[in-house]
C-alpha cells in the first residue's frame, strides 16, 4: 500500500505565514504538521512508500525537509510543476499525477496549451498497481490510521472516514454520507444545503487496486478536480464502499486562528 499525501495547495487563508512556506510543515511543538501524521503512518506495515505530491514552489523545501527524515519507509517527493494558487492543478489531479507519473506542469503556459494533465503521457516513473492510502496534510489526528487500514481489510472495499457532525451550519461546507447498518455507503453528497445525515466525510480515503481503474479515468468521465473528496463521491457512485467512524477527533487546520489555536493545545 502507497501512502500519497497531497500537499501541493498553497495556504492562502494563513497569509504571510505560508506565503513561502507550506503548511504541512509549520511546526507544533517540535514536530510538523505532516511529521505527526507520518510518524504514525510509517509504523503500518502495510505501508511501503510514502509519496508526497507538492508544487514547484514549496518542492525544494519538502526535498530538504525530507533529507533530514528518518522513516522506515521511502519517501518519495513530487513536483507538480505549478507556481501559484490560480494555476493549481487540484487534489485529484496530482493524486493522478503520483499514481502515473505524469509528466508535470512546467509554467503557467504549459498548463494552458490546451494538454490536461490527464492526457499527458508518464515519464520519470511508472504508474504502479497498489492500494492507497490518500490523506490531506493539514490535520492533527487522534487515532491510529492502522484502524483504518484493518478496517479495510475487514470490508475488502475502497473506504473513506467519517464522523458525527451536529451542526448543520457545519455539514452543509463539508461532504455527508449516508450508511447502512454495515456501514456501507449508500449516497454521498457535498456541500447539502439539506444534509441526509450527520455523518461527515474528512479527507482521508483508502482506494484498493481493483478500483484503480475507476481513479485513473475519474476526470475525463467527469469528477471534479478540486478537492480530494470530488473523488470519493465519484467513487461512492462506480464502486461500493464503505465509511469507517473515526475512533477519536481530529483537529483541521484551515485558518491561523486554529493553527495558533493548534500551537497553544498541542505543540
Amino acid at each position: 500500500m502507497k501512502n500519497i499525501v497531497i500537499a501541493a495547495g498553497y495556504a492562502t487563508r494563513l497569509g504571510e505565514l505560508t506565503k513561502n512556506f507550506p503548511k504541512p510543515l509549520l511546526k507544533i511543538g517540535e514536530n510538523t504538521i505532516l511529521g505527526r501524521m507520518l510518524d504514525d503512518i510509517d509504523q503500518i506495515d502495510d505501508i511501503d512508500e510514502h509519496i508526497i505530491v507538492t508544487n514547484h514552489k514549496f518542492a525544494p523545501i519538502f526535498e530538504e525537509w525530507a533529507q533530514q527524515q528518518h522513516y522506515r519507509k521511502p519517501l518519495t517527493i513530487i513536483d507538480d510543476g505549478t507556481e501559484t494558487n490560480e494555476t493549481r492543478l487540484g487534489a485529484v489531479r496530482d493524486l493522478l499525477l503520483a499514481i502515473e507519473g505524469l509528466t508535470p506542469i512546467e509554467n503557467r503556459e504549459s498548463l494552458e496549451d490546451g494538454s490536461p494533465i490527464e492526457n499527458r503521457k508518464p515519464v520519470n516513473q511508472k504508474s504502479f498497481e497498489d492500494d492507497l492510502l490518500v490523506v490531506a496534510a493539514d490535520n492533527l489526528l487522534f487515532f491510529s490510521f492502522q484502524e483504518f487500514v484493518d478496517f479495510a481489510k475487514e470490508k475488502q472495499t475502497s473506504c473513506i472516514m467519517c464522523h458525527e457532525q451536529p451542526s448543520i451550519e457545519k455539514l452543509q461546507r463539508t461532504g455527508v454520507v449516508e450508511l447502512d447498518e454495515h456501514n456501507k455507503v449508500l449516497g454521498m453528497e457535498e456541500k447539502p444545503q439539506q444534509p441526509k445525515s450527520h455523518w461527515a466525510v474528512p479527507p482521508f480515503y483508502i482506494y484498493l487496486k481493483k478500483d484503480l481503474d475507476l481513479v485513473r479515468h475519474s476526470v475525463e468521465n467527469g469528477c471534479g478536480k478540486d478537492a480530494p473528496g470530488n473523488l470519493a463521491h465519484y467513487m461512492v457512485e462506480h464502486t461500493t464502499m464503505h465509511a469507517w467512524p473515526m475512533s477519536a477527533g481530529r483537529f483541521d487546520i484551515g485558518s491561523l486562528d486554529t493553527y495558533y489555536e493548534a500551537v497553544e493545545k498541542y505543540g
